[in-house]
């Protein structure tokens, strides 16, 4: 980000930026929804802070429009490989990987919060730290079709992205170089990533 800050606008145009830019935050957002390892939150608000000090309205709209259809997609792609992972009598890796990324106790609450309030909990899913794949797994195993996960999940992908957007707007707003605002951004979206999984773990001692 740094090194490429420093090279003057002619030699590496804005358009060429943007051209390389949107396809890459586009693919690894897509890889993170398949393959939950990508901080695609990070991504996202990184990409937004860019956006925010080249004070181009066009840029952040371009920013929403590909992490949002990228996150669709993927989650769409991951829940169609799920489903047929449940039908198949050996399952599948992807069913796998999905039951490894949702603990137990996440995975009783998804199903019951689900079951009371259904949509809705699909919706919130994606905002919640370590949220998305247990609600996931439990509409799988509620056997929801395809269709109904679709419009839960459109909705949901855009206040997502919406919501990283804007975490990437406020590091933006609070630094005046572009790194500055990146580093903020990531750290604060490490952050709230890591949060459950600290809360779960000082919880522990605590209740046994």
């Amino acid at each position: 980000m740094t090194a490429l800050s420093t090279v003057p606008a002619t030699v590496v145009p804005a358009s060429t930026q943007q051209a390389i830019g949107y396809p890459s935050l586009f693919l690894l957002v897509l890889i993170g929804a398949l393959v939950p390892v990508v901080p695609t939150g990070a991504l996202v608000s990184s990409a937004a802070v860019v956006a925010f000090h080249r004070m181009a309205p066009i840029s952040m709209v371009l920013v929403f429009a590909t992490a949002a259809l990228a996150a669709f997609l993927g989650d769409i792609a991951l829940y169609w490989l799920g489903r047929r992972g449940m039908r198949s009598r050996n399952g599948s890796r992807w069913l796998e990987a999905i039951r490894a990324r949702a603990p137990e106790d996440r995975l009783a609450q998804a199903q019951t919060k689900l079951t009371d309030h259904g949509v809705t909990v699909l919706v919130l899913s994606r905002l919640m730290p370590a949220g998305r794949l247990p609600v996931m797994l439990a509409c799988l195993i509620a056997e929801w079709p395809l269709r109904r996960f679709v419009r839960g999940n459109l909705p949901a992908c855009l206040a997502w992205a919406l919501t990283y957007q804007l975490i990437g707007v406020l590091g933006g707003s609070l630094f005046e170089k572009p790194w500055q605002g990146v580093l903020a951004a990531v750290v604060l979206t490490v952050l709230i990533s890591a949060a459950p999984s600290l809360w779960r773990h000082l919880r522990g001692p605590a209740s046994r």
